[in-house]
């Protein structure tokens, strides 16, 4: 399978990205499958139609996956790529990273 036949929200196309990634590291929670533990992530990039995670675990191409992003809940996904300690995820359907990556309120520090 390749990498654009995985989701309708797939961002790859002829091995090429077609939406720009923000380079970043946050946590987020991935359940793989049809498994019932939920493991937390490092989310190492992010665009709208897909992300990479780091996961010391090895997954199918094509795998199903629930994600669940800070600001956004559950995502649904399948797996596009993996390799030693990383997993790339088309998600669908696609979403908006500035509601991930957008800082809480708690987050900003107060002004002086």
């Amino acid at each position: 399978m390749r990498p654009d036949d995985v989701s309708n929200g797939a961002d790859f196309e002829g091995g090429k990205r077609r939406r720009p990634r923000d380079s970043l590291v946050l946590t987020a929670q991935i359940r793989l499958d049809n498994e019932t533990v939920l493991r937390e992530v490092r989310v190492r990039n992010l665009s709208a139609g897909g992300l990479m995670i780091e996961l010391d675990q090895v997954a199918d191409v094509g795998t199903p996956v629930t994600i669940t992003l800070r600001g956004i809940g559950d995502v649904q996904g399948k797996v596009a790529w993996c390799t030693e300690g990383r997993i790339g995820i088309a998600l669908d359907p696609l979403i908006d990273p500035e509601k991930v990556t957008k800082p809480r309120v708690s987050e900003i520090p107060p002004t002086a």
